[in-house]
């Protein structure tokens, strides 16, 4: 099992070329990057977690664009998105953004995607809450067409394409790996379109068993997101064939951020390899 980190990149913590050298220096598999366009204020939308929004909702950079930045500072990092809200995007420009990446990269690149939880910020990009995962379905569609035929026509209940050409093509072949981002129904999401899943880690041994036990015989590759750092349940989640684990980074200034990924790195050396 691969060990990476998951953050959010902000303007307020470390920068993205000090994170990129300071994981691959460190020796982390993998950075996973979160994502939010904006925070409306309304707050209508419980957070999740529960509780106040943190901070760092508000204040994420741009995926991609701090990944094209790493990328250059880097040679081994795997670029993640963890996740990017694709309803909330244009679908073209997405897929043009992320084959570039994967081509400037030298191919590092894997794609996870959800449909996000804030129903004001999707409304504000004229996404209706209600219909969000047809419209995801459509999307990775076109853009895994997009990504390996060089004519593409769709025609769909959400999208709708007279056929049209797109250059570049991703590095990887077929295309980078995707990944689907949530709990069940995105598990459901992962298993019927054939791409991997991204779960959110629990928090003993025997929950890893219970959460992994319906999905196993799937072969969905299972990369957990964020997964605690208790070397107990990463071991449950490499025996259950997780193929990625990132541990949890708080936005922090460089110096703090530094010394945290110094013990987060001999915890991550017990899977090296």
């Amino acid at each position: 099992m691969k060990i990476g980190i998951n953050t959010f990149l902000t303007d307020e913590g470390i920068g993205p070329l000090e994170l990129g050298r300071a994981l691959e220096e460190r020796g982390f598999e993998s950075l996973f990057l979160a994502e939010h366009s904006h925070i409306p204020l309304s707050r209508e939308t419980a957070y999740p977690a529960g509780g106040e929004l943190p901070r760092v909702y508000y204040r994420t950079l741009d995926p991609f664009v701090a990944f094209a930045a790493i990328a250059a500072v880097t040679e081994r990092l795997v670029l993640g998105t963890g996740v990017t809200l694709l309803i909330q995007r244009d679908v073209l420009h997405t897929a043009k953004e992320v084959a570039t990446l994967d081509r400037i990269s030298g191919g590092r690149v894997v794609f996870g995607v959800g449909v996000g939880w804030n129903r004001e910020e999707m409304a504000d990009h004229g996404t209706d809450p209600r219909t969000r995962g047809a419209l995801l379905d459509e999307q990775l569609a076109v853009i895994t067409r997009t990504w390996t035929e060089e004519t593409v026509e769709f025609h769909g209940e959400h999208l709708d394409f007279a056929p049209f050409q797109a250059w570049p093509k991703p590095v990887q072949r077929p295309h980078p790996p995707i990944f689907i981002g949530g709990a069940e129904a995105a598990a459901q999401r992962a298993r019927r379109l054939g791409f991997g899943w991204i779960p959110n880690g629990v928090g003993s041994p025997a929950a890893v068993a219970e959460q992994l036990a319906p999905f196993r015989a799937s072969g969905l590759s299972i990369a957990v997101t964020p997964a605690p750092a208790d070397p107990a349940v990463l071991d449950a989640y490499a025996e259950a064939g997780a193929v990625r684990a990132t541990l949890k980074l708080e936005t922090l200034p460089e110096d703090e951020t530094l010394r945290v990924l110094d013990d987060l790195a001999k915890l991550a050396a017990r899977y090296a390899g």
